[in-house]
């Protein structure tokens, strides 16, 4: 959609009656005061990096000279709804970091603007990961890194159940190797298989793995990783309750150290290595490692009818400072990231080996949306409904 476009489409449906609400969960004065046109509103779906966090202090760095920023954690969930309504009542944050499924739509509503026109950088970064941002050939936001998903395994166990990790090449060996495990008197894997996104993104590497394809939801592939998954909670080599499983429910399972494998994602990197767990990446269904879905989020500039072009460029350099090489290995380190650019994800992995088994997942990972854009929500429920009803059939 281009800014002509996304103006005509905010400006029919602004009703400023909403500014009230939106000054509880944004920007406090006008966009046209001049104290607003000097404060750079930064909103971002972590409310778990507090003020004065690592998080909190590196994005306050990154504050433009004469300039002084002002930063919020919003929920995820919550996000794209507040956005939605600070855009109407053009009291919109001036960056705002966007999870990476709701790129499309974001676009399609409206609520974000060309950062490559307004000034950001955007050269060097993959491809792959920043495969989401870019709309009809447009870029609306920058990714710093992404998270991926992969197969966390317990040394312990396995070494008790005799299995060598290394022969885990595909499904068929991957079966075999959490068979021993529960013959041993172990229990088998963990995964989240709860209806929604989060269940679906944790299914795509299988479905992916057996050559799925987003476009066709309801093919063999998808078949296959539903069979797949929905055999181990017959076997009983998964619990039941992974159909409602959170990420975080099913980690928990893990971290009991009684499993033998879990599919989670890179943010549990570091808590894994202290318990002495390891990873690989997720096997495809005939050997090979398989695509994953790329995690993380999209920084963005929020549109707004009275635009002002020293604010939007001041705006612009809270992003290029925060994806610069200088500051790309700590931003990404900082949110438990891999960065998304080569040179400096080599550099990250350098500098912390914690980061080196996932580089291979992050590298063939792919985004959500990009093949398919809007389509994805229909797709992401078809794929859910099936999941659950395999799960639990």
């Amino acid at each position: 959609m281009k800014l002509s476009k996304i103006r005509a489409a905010v400006a029919l449906t602004a009703v400023a009656a909403m500014t009230v609400g939106v000054a509880a969960c944004g920007s406090s004065s006008a966009s046209g005061s001049s104290e607003n046109d000097k404060t750079i509103n930064f909103w971002d779906p972590y409310p778990q990096h507090k003020a004065g966090s690592d998080w909190d202090k590196l994005v306050q760095s990154c504050a433009p000279d004469g300039y002084t920023l002002k930063r919020q954690g919003v929920a995820t969930a919550d996000l794209i709804n507040n956005l939605t309504t600070a855009v109407k009542a053009d009291n919109a944050p001036d960056v705002a970091i966007i999870d990476n499924p709701s790129m499309p739509s974001a676009v399609d509503a409206g609520l974000i603007t060309d950062v490559k026109d307004a000034g950001v950088n955007t050269d060097g970064f993959d491809e792959n990961i920043e495969g989401p941002g870019v709309v009809d050939g447009t870029q609306y936001g920058v990714a710093f890194g992404t998270n991926a998903l992969g197969l966390y395994y317990n040394p312990q166990v396995l070494e008790k159940a005799g299995v060598d990790i290394s022969s885990i090449k595909d499904w068929d060996s991957l079966n075999e190797a959490i068979k021993k495990v529960v013959d041993s008197g172990a229990k088998g894997i963990t995964f989240s298989g709860i209806t929604g996104e989060e269940g679906v993104f944790q299914f795509e590497p299988w479905f992916w793995g057996a050559n799925g394809d987003l476009s066709k939801p309801e093919s063999q592939a998808a078949k296959d990783a539903q069979d797949l998954l929905a055999g181990w909670v017959k076997n009983g080599w998964a619990p039941k309750s992974v159909a409602t499983d959170n990420q975080s429910a099913s980690w928990d399972l893990f971290l009991t150290g009684e499993y033998g494998f879990a599919e989670n994602g890179s943010w549990q990197a570091a808590a894994a290595q202290e318990k002495g767990f390891k990873s690989i990446p997720i096997p495809a269904k005939d050997g090979g490692v398989s695509n994953v879905p790329t995690g993380g989020e999209f920084a963005t500039l929020p549109f707004h009818k009275k635009a002002n072009a020293d604010k939007t460029k001041a705006a612009a350099n809270v992003i290029n400072c925060l994806t610069s090489d200088d500051n790309l290995v700590k931003t990404n380190e900082t949110l438990g990231y891999l960065a998304a650019k080569k040179d400096v994800r080599a550099k990250q992995v350098a500098e912390n080996p914690l980061w080196e088994p996932w580089v291979d997942s992050v590298e063939k990972a792919e985004g959500r949306t990009t093949k398919v854009g809007l389509k994805y929500e229909d797709i992401s429920a078809t794929l859910s409904k099936n999941l659950q009803a395999a799960l639990n059939s």
